[in-house]
């Protein structure tokens, strides 16, 4: 289904009934990369609400740069129309960006949180670290998704293949993604009073395990639950493991 928010086509799914539980995704990702969990979701009674953010998946392009608060006013509008305030919400890597400004701001648009590999610290290394590495990392963990393989064969073939695909970016999604890293999201975890739960993988490199331990730390009703041997994306990593922990979060 398509919705139209800020001038932009949104691309979005509703899967099963029950409580909703929003679901975003990481950057360079799309509703796609979640949805074996959405499934999963979905088949213990409650609805999935999955959608793709602009520049991602079957959602239209930006016209010009925007940055984490842009993403938020969209995602808080799309709440609104979907008639979703208070529902749970299941957010990766960048979409923990999204959920961290909204959650710290109003803190009735959310109901339960689940982080993982959440992003929003800014990193002890440089940008360029994670320009070079990130890229490449998120189509290797992509090509576990069968219809992604082609994506990481591609990708893999090139020297250089994290900043071969950071020079594929268009320049507006390329500014996009230097604004969406450089924000420091840090000062909003001790306003987040929703319920936390943190999931990430042992191995994550993207966001390492000491972000995890931090915003625990800061965030006040959290708990951190670790996926051994798991990475960035622990929940294609060990599905089974990651579902496992999420329906405890969404039963009680």
């Amino acid at each position: 289904m398509l919705i139209s928010l800020k001038g932009i086509d949104i691309n979005f799914e509703r899967l099963g009934s029950g409580k909703p539980v929003l679901i975003l995704h990481g950057w360079g990702c799309s509703a796609d990369t979640m949805r074996a969990v959405a499934n999963y979701i979905a088949a213990v009674g409650r609805e999935a609400v999955l959608l793709d953010f602009p520049g991602h998946g079957k959602s239209g392009k930006l016209s010009k740069p925007w940055g984490v608060d842009e993403y938020a006013e969209l995602t808080e509008e799309f709440i609104e129309r979907q008639k979703l305030r208070g529902c749970d919400a299941l957010c990766h890597s960048f979409g923990a960006r999204i959920a961290i400004l909204l959650a710290a701001k109003d803190p009735g648009i959310f109901g339960k949180l689940i982080f993982t590999g959440a992003a929003g610290i800014r990193p002890k290394r440089g940008l360029k670290y994670y320009v070079k590495v990130y890229c490449f990392k998120l189509a290797r963990t992509l090509s576990k998704v069968k219809f992604l393989d082609k994506l990481f064969r591609l990708t893999e073939k090139s020297g250089n293949a994290g900043s071969a695909d950071y020079r594929a970016l268009s320049g507006v999604m390329k500014t996009t993604f230097v604004k969406v890293v450089n924000k420091d999201l840090a000062p909003l975890l001790k306003n987040i009073g929703n319920e936390t739960l943190l999931i990430w993988g042992s191995e994550d490199r993207e966001t390492p395990l000491y972000m995890a331990k931090r915003m625990e730390r800061e965030i006040k009703n959290s708990g951190l639950a670790l996926i051994e041997g798991a990475g960035h994306f622990c929940f294609l990593d060990d599905y089974r493991r990651f579902c496992s922990i999420i329906k405890v979060m969404l039963e009680g």
